[in-house]
């Protein structure tokens, strides 16, 4: 091939990749995060059983044990972007912590949404559960993307419906930024009620179930139909949602549909929060944008 032709075919791609490819999160303390060793892998990688121990992933992590963790792990210096916001949706007021590009053109949007006796400040709190959620911020912030942390009446229709529109609300802030939910324990519930409306489903780019709960029923949503990437973090010892049931539910997924965008990572020994802590959220996260970026669904 003429140097000539090669010059052009390289500049071509570098023209054709951002409308092909999701830009992908930078690092951001990757290594106070990074799982600290894997006991297990199968179907190719998508299924980890990761190793977790409470007086290193805890007791040695934490200053205060479950309450403050050690300072290395958070910066801080993203509250500069943090805002209190309360979204009008066609549901009612929404009250919304957010982090990040709030004014629109967000290059992603993650929404967290806490299970049952939690608000809107815990998906926000700097110090807990090991600085997961200031690593979160961190990420967002530092990618251009937008974080939410909402409030919203119950894990039903009225539920559904105040998260339906904050979604709307972000989407019309920022229409081509890959929208991602992630909720914890009973918030499960919201997230696939979300994926059975084709409307909302027409604007997820993946979710992701911390501790949470299954639904059959999304293997007939519109989501699931689409291939939206979905990843699971449970804790082997969990006494609320059974291990067993959640991995039965991860295996039918991909019974159903060969090929299909799922993972799920095991924290051995770990409990109902676990994988709160424990989950790495610029590996998942990336993974959810490339392979969802690869489904060619818009």
């Amino acid at each position: 091939m003429k140097r000539g032709l090669r010059i052009f075919l390289a500049a071509l791609c570098l023209m054709i990749l951002p409308a092909t490819a999701q830009a992908q999160l930078a690092p951001y303390k990757d290594d106070y995060f990074a799982y600290p060793g894997i006991l297990q892998t199968a179907d190719n990688g998508d299924y980890l059983v990761v190793d977790y121990s409470e007086m290193r992933d805890i007791n040695g992590r934490d200053a205060t044990p479950e309450r403050r963790v050690k300072d290395a792990y958070v910066s801080l210096k993203v509250r500069r972007t943090q805002e209190e916001l309360t979204v009008t949706t066609p549901a009612g007021p929404v009250k919304t912590l957010a982090v990040g590009n709030v004014k629109g053109d967000a290059s992603i949007v993650v929404v967290y949404l806490h299970g049952q006796g939690g608000n809107r400040l815990q998906g926000m709190n700097d110090y807990t559960f090991g600085g997961n959620f200031n690593r979160l911020k961190n990420l967002m912030a530092r990618n251009g993307g937008l974080y939410l942390s909402p409030d919203f009446s119950d894990f039903t229709d009225k539920g559904e419906a105040e998260i339906a529109g904050l979604i709307a609300y972000a989407k019309s802030l920022s229409p081509n930024a890959p929208v991602i939910v992630a909720c914890g324990s009973a918030g499960g519930a919201l997230c696939w009620r979300l994926a059975g409306d084709p409307a909302v489903a027409q604007q997820l780019s993946g979710l992701i179930l911390l501790g949470s709960l299954w639904s059959e029923d999304f293997l007939s949503s519109a989501a699931f139909k689409r291939r939206i990437p979905v990843y699971f973090g449970h804790g082997s010892r969990d006494p609320v949602f059974a291990v067993e049931k959640q991995e039965a539910f991860y295996r039918a997924i991909r019974k159903a549909a060969p090929g299909y965008p799922v993972r799920f990572h095991r924290f051995e020994t770990g409990n109902h929060g676990t994988p709160i802590r424990m989950t790495d959220w610029r590996g998942v996260l990336n993974w959810m944008l490339a392979a969802h970026a690869g489904t060619g669904v818009k």
